[in-house]
């Protein structure tokens, strides 16, 4: 499926503000980023840089006034989430050095806290797949998702506390399970078609049978739309901004995602 995504941010500075942005979706192996278009008002000097994680990032310093970000992407994705019931646990001496570090606790997905847990809600299935879509239902069974329930990111542990979290928190929880488990895990920002509300959208990705696959506890079907924006170990890697000095949050978020016709 063709996809139109787009995400405008508008700011108030009141102080020269040094920013980092993540707004830019990469072609890879689940999309295919035919077209773009990224606009700054004013216009100001911006310098592109690839993080540690292969996200694209965009530095700059938003002036003093009114100052708005506007991207937008047409892409091609899957109208499907592949899945793999069955699919194989990958041993820790298998696994490609890229995907190491995803095995390991980060700041908001402590999995060194879950391994009881974990190996508790996934008693008696088979090792890898299998292992992360019960996660997922246990997710989507135990823990409510609520938008707008959170603004500032809650770790695992302030989940499972909690019961109740935004797609964000849900998916550190799903992450840190994983990882307890010796499954790579990482969360993932981007768009979803039909989204409701519309909004930017959080899910995780564990990898088994040799491949990263999409899991969303927060969606109760295995539709596709999935729109991959930045990728990290939790909240922490792959803000959609950050800034630098006093506190400038946006005065106004629009997010747009709307399927389209593009002539083969």
């Amino acid at each position: 499926m063709w996809l139109k995504a787009s995400c405008e941010l508008k700011f108030s500075i009141t102080s020269p503000t040094p920013f980092v942005f993540m707004l830019r979706p990469r072609s890879g192996a689940q999309q295919w980023v035919a077209a773009e278009e990224y606009l700054l008002f004013p216009s100001v000097p911006a310098i592109e840089f690839t993080d540690d994680y292969g996200n694209l990032c965009q530095r700059l310093i938003a002036p003093v006034g009114d100052f708005t970000v506007y991207t937008s992407a047409t892409i091609r994705t899957s109208s499907g989430v592949n899945t793999h019931p069955g699919g194989a646990f990958v041993e820790i001496e298998h696994l490609p050095d890229s995907v190491l570090k995803y095995l390991l606790p980060s700041r908001y997905c402590e999995s060194d806290r879950f391994g009881d847990m974990a190996t508790e809600i996934t008693a008696n299935q088979l090792l890898g797949y299998d292992q992360v879509a019960t996660i997922e239902n246990w997710l989507q069974t135990h823990i409510q998702f609520v938008p707008g329930s959170s603004t500032l990111p809650l770790s695992a542990t302030e989940v499972n506390q909690k019961q109740i979290g935004v797609c964000r928190d849900m998916a550190h929880l799903g992450i840190a399970l994983c990882r307890s488990l010796s499954i790579p895990a990482r969360l993932v920002v981007g768009y979803l078609h039909e989204l409701q509300p519309m909004e930017l959208h959080a899910w995780f990705e564990a990898f088994v049978a040799d491949r990263w696959y999409t899991f969303d506890a927060t969606q109760h079907t295995k539709k596709g739309g999935y729109i991959a924006i930045g990728y990290g170990r939790d909240a922490a890697d792959v803000a959609i901004y950050n800034q630098f000095g006093p506190a400038v949050i946006p005065i106004e978020q629009n997010v747009r995602v709307e399927e389209i016709n593009v002539t083969q």
